[in-house]
């Protein structure tokens, strides 16, 4: 399948995880590039790419959430789809206040991932 031009960014600090949605992500045509930590999204040169980000809520250091914060004050404008295995009432309400695609309990359908993503490729 032809790759699409179109990143997803995948932040989630269990490796279990980023390769499991590498692998499915790829098989459907999408570049996908993954981070352990929302701090090493920040220091890649990944912003100018056009794509969206699949982040964990809960990481060591910044959070998803503020992760998602900080990008909206810097105009960065990459939609989010939030995961998370410890959901919380709080947690989904930021989360939609910043208008995330989607908000995913883990574990979840492979199919609502893609479905998600979907939306905004």
């Amino acid at each position: 399948m032809p790759e699409k031009p179109f990143t997803v960014f995948v932040v989630d600090d269990d490796e279990s995880v980023r390769k499991a949605l590498k692998r499915l992500l790829r098989a459907h045509g999408y570049n996908v590039m993954t981070f352990e930590s929302a701090e090493d999204f920040l220091l890649s040169d990944s912003l100018p790419a056009k794509g969206c980000i699949v982040l964990d809520i809960r990481l060591p250091g910044m959070s998803g959430l503020d992760l998602c914060e900080k990008l909206a004050s810097s105009g960065a404008t990459h939609p989010v789809i939030f995961m998370t295995a410890h959901d919380t009432p709080q947690w989904q309400e930021r989360a939609a206040k910043m208008n995330a695609v989607a908000y995913l309990r883990k574990p979840f359908d492979q199919q609502s991932l893609l479905d998600a993503i979907h939306l905004i490729s």
